[in-house]
């Protein structure tokens, strides 16, 4: 590929696709920590400068890349929610609707890691322009997630189902690590006979989502 500067719009968006497409490829290999601005730049065939001409720095790479995997798991979970048919038992619909949304959650690591590192990596390194339109982009799809569970869940009023769609990337944000600890700490989880780590995570998610969402539902009614 010809990488001289990108001058039209459209061109422009390639260069910024292919830089995105190579972020996330790396995130499926390894942890954000272990990515640096050189590695991404090498992996896309760009110098540094060049990358920092489309982005503002390697956060805002991870950010637009955390934009594309938050929308390709909604999209996943819009018809999953919808498709949701409780069991007949107290506070059935909520705690199918939560176990919907906590399933979804471990078949998109990319999205996990990203949304682990957000508020305190991702977000320290970025200008008032990319600060204001990620914040635009994140509340979209917290409304997109909101109405959702809403209209799944109708006893919650739209603060409610806010609520419940901001705690989903939190609960999500706090477990993620846990997911992924050392060799070390995995091997005296092993030996203490709990689960792998992976299955531990998705069965707490699973967990925290369900007491949120049924503890929201009660304090509707």
């Amino acid at each position: 590929m010809d990488f001289r500067r990108a001058r039209r719009p459209e061109q422009v968006e390639v260069r910024r696709a292919s830089i995105l497409d190579a972020a996330e490829a790396m995130l499926a290999e390894r942890p954000l920590a272990g990515i640096s601005l050189r590695e991404l730049s090498c992996r896309v065939g760009l110098a540094k400068s060049n990358v920092l001409r489309y982005f503002d720095s390697r956060e805002a790479v991870f950010l637009d890349v955390l934009d594309r995997r938050r929308s390709a798991w909604l999209d996943e979970v819009d018809p999953l929610v919808r498709a949701v048919r409780p069991e007949p038992v107290p506070y059935g619909r909520a705690i199918a609707v939560a176990t919907a949304v906590a399933a979804s959650l471990p078949r998109h690591p990319v999205l996990c890691e990203l949304v682990a590192n957000a508020a305190g990596v991702l977000e320290r390194n970025i200008g008032p322009d990319a600060a204001r339109e990620c914040a635009a982009r994140a509340e979209a799809h917290t409304a997109r997630l909101a109405d959702l569970v809403r209209a799944a869940v109708p006893q919650l009023d739209a603060a409610a189902a806010r609520h419940f769609a901001v705690a989903v990337l939190a609960v999500t944000a706090g477990l993620w690590p846990r997911a992924h600890p050392t060799e070390a700490v995995a091997g005296a989880v092993a030996a203490l006979g709990h689960p792998p780590p992976g299955e531990a995570f998705a069965a707490a998610l699973t967990e925290c989502l369900v007491d949120q969402l049924i503890g929201l539902v009660v304090r509707a009614s």
